[in-house]
């Protein structure tokens, strides 16, 4: 009976000095086969923090695999997908969970290929220290870069350089010292704080857990001797309060509480807040922890506050200190790492999501990308896969914010195609343009609907698109006759008349044509405010500009209209001798040859060009919009 008592008194002590040990999380990231993926094992097995029936398990693939001639793979104890076993790579992000004597640990294994670099942005997101590996017998290579200016970006501090597979160059101290200094020239102009260095083999074990025999050279610490006493990322406990709200939680009428976990700083009761981006005051009332009313909350608990006054709140808005409020803007310059195979062009719409924040907004400069091997600042007009670039970014409305390299979780977002709802962009903010607070609406006294009432009709954009020679203008000029004739004000925007003012700068490239169509958006929406009926005509080829315009206007003033004419009946009719032109290589990037179009999925109205009479197509028009 004392046996077992002892016994359990161990394990809830052992529970106990576990539950109070912090936790440093940390990355390794590298170039493809430096040996990530080994290391994790290495450091796994070695510290005995794997079971005997896994050992004997991966004893049992590594014979299968071949990889080791007979000697045990550790990288398969990470590499859990079956094409990263057959490729002998890493693919996804794989995190593993172990513990010491002295602290816990989160790893992340991220992905050493080009190609899956936005995976190791989502590993380093989150890293208080990050590991780079480096293969001792190809030194800095371009990817080693791309990482550790990604690291440096996202605001990780402490870094390991852990030269590995020293095995394989005899263990030599000048190659050693030889890759260092490479990469310590490189490493200068990122914003580290301490560079620590290691030489080691992972698939011996050299320097790993204990101190290698073949290098009495080196004289540093070990890996896990430094994560175990490196400092990690310092507190936010002492910054001011940000709460962003996650969910109102109202289970009955009896009580309103907002949920979500403090980012920085502290909360008590009575503490006087502010909502962000309103402005709105109150106090503390209560902090509730599941069923616990705390007196004190601070970062990284998720509790639920209630305010001694009812103000308007919602999922976004942010709670801070009322004496030390964080920045409020909709217009941003950020470092952003682009994720997806479709470039980013200027004047695209995305979904920005920050925190729990989720607003529309769209590129409106690239001011560069950067050389990863020079760091020389590059002009660019789209982005492209794994640049780093700097650009700025507008919302459609002010969103609470604080620098990335001030609070994280307050200056990190991601940019979300809103057609396929694909993140395409990391973005770290740097800071708010100054005309953020500087521009503001103007108020004014005459508003849409009182000029609506004078006119005696509605305002709508009726958006006409479809290829080159499908009818837009004709159609578009014999409706705009029937409606002057019923006495309502209209205007067309026609696509070559814009093209001789408004936007006589712009060419025909793909990122000419999502700026084209930006612009035509906002003059629309402007003579829709003024009370006219607008009627456009412009190829207009991306499913998603159409929909960022659409987003410009309320539900009802948009009315996108597909006039559907096959390419093959379009080219014959070539009233401009366009098509002959492109078939022949003069106008490159012409929609439908040189360049793509995308055909509205569910158009408002569909009109054939090929079947119907333009009086017919006139006066299905006129039925289905109701104007007056």
């Amino acid at each position: 009976m004392t046996t077992h008592v002892n016994a359990v008194e161990r394990v809830n002590q052992y529970l106990d000095e576990q539950a109070n040990l912090d936790t440093l999380r940390f990355i390794t990231c590298g170039s493809v086969d430096d040996g990530k993926s080994t290391l994790i094992g290495r450091m796994l097995y070695e510290a005995q923090l794997i079971f005997e029936d896994q050992v004997a398990s991966l004893q049992n693939d590594s014979k299968k695999m071949g990889t080791q001639g007979g000697e045990i793979d550790f990288a398969l104890l990470v590499d859990g997908l079956a094409s990263e076993r057959e490729q002998g790579i890493t693919i996804d992000v794989a995190y593993r969970f172990f513990s010491t004597d002295r602290r816990k640990f989160i790893v992340s294994d991220t992905p050493g290929h080009e190609q899956y670099t936005r995976n190791m942005v989502t590993g380093a997101s989150t890293a208080d220290v990050a590991v780079i590996l480096i293969d001792a017998r190809q030194g800095v290579l371009p990817q080693t870069r791309r990482h550790s200016m990604i690291c440096s970006a996202l605001g990780i501090k402490n870094v390991v350089i852990a030269i590995n597979k020293m095995d394989l160059v005899e263990y030599n101290q000048e190659t050693f010292e030889r890759i260092l200094d490479d990469y310590t020239k490189f490493a200068s102009q990122l914003q580290f704080d301490e560079i620590t260095a290691i030489p080691m083999s992972a698939l011996k074990g050299d320097n790993i857990i204990e101190r290698s025999s073949h290098m009495h050279w080196y004289q540093g610490p070990t890996l896990l001797g430094f994560l175990e006493t490196v400092d990690p990322r310092l507190t936010r406990i002492n910054q001011p309060l940000r709460f962003p709200v996650q969910w109102v939680n109202r289970p009955n009428l009896d009580f309103r509480g907002f949920s979500g976990t403090v980012e920085s700083g502290a909360v008590e009761v009575g503490q006087s807040i502010r909502v962000l981006p309103s402005g709105a005051t109150a106090k503390i009332k209560d902090i509730i922890l599941f069923e616990d009313h705390l007196d004190k909350a601070e970062a990284g608990q998720a509790i639920t506050l209630t305010l001694d006054t009812e103000i308007d709140a919602s999922r976004g808005d942010v709670i801070v200190a009322s004496d030390a409020p964080c920045e409020v803007a909709d217009q941003f310059e950020i470092n952003c790492v682009w994720m997806d195979q479709e470039p980013g062009y200027i004047g695209r719409s995305f979904w920005l999501k920050l925190g729990t924040t989720m607003v529309n907004a769209h590129i409106t400069d690239i001011k560069h990308k950067v050389n990863i091997n020079t760091f020389e600042h590059l002009s660019a007009t789209q982005l492209e896969l794994n640049d780093l670039s700097v650009v700025t970014i507008k919302t459609d409305r002010p969103i609470a914010f604080e620098r990335y390299q001030d609070c994280a979780p307050m200056g990190a977002l991601i940019l979300i195609d809103r057609m396929s709802n694909q993140t395409v962009a990391a973005g770290m903010i740097a800071f708010a343009l100054r005309r953020s607070s500087n521009v503001h609406r103007q108020q004014l006294e005459i508003d849409k609907n009182a000029r609506r009432t004078l006119n005696g009709h509605t305002s709508r954009v009726l958006w006409f698109t479809g290829l080159s020679g499908s009818g837009k203008s004709t159609i578009a000029n014999a409706l705009e006759k029937e409606l002057h004739a019923q006495g309502i004000r209209t205007y067309i925007l026609d696509g070559d008349n814009v093209r001789h003012g408004l936007n006589s700068d712009l060419g025909f490239t793909d990122a000419d044509r999502v700026e084209n169509i930006r612009r035509i958006g906002e003059v629309a929406r402007l003579m829709v405010d003024a009370g006219i009926v607008v009627l456009t005509a412009f190829i207009s080829p991306f499913r998603a500009e159409r929909e960022m315009v659409r987003g410009l206007f309320e539900d009802d003033e948009f009315v996108e209209i597909f006039v559907d004419t096959p390419l093959d009946v379009a080219e014959t009719r070539d009233p401009k001798g366009l098509y002959k032109k492109a078939r022949l290589g003069e106008i490159p990037n012409f929609t439908g040859i040189g360049s793509p179009y995308e055909a509205p999925e569910t158009p408002d109205i569909r009109i054939d060009t090929e079947t119907e009479s333009v009086e017919h197509i006139i006066k299905q028009l006129l039925k289905e919009l109701d104007l007056r």
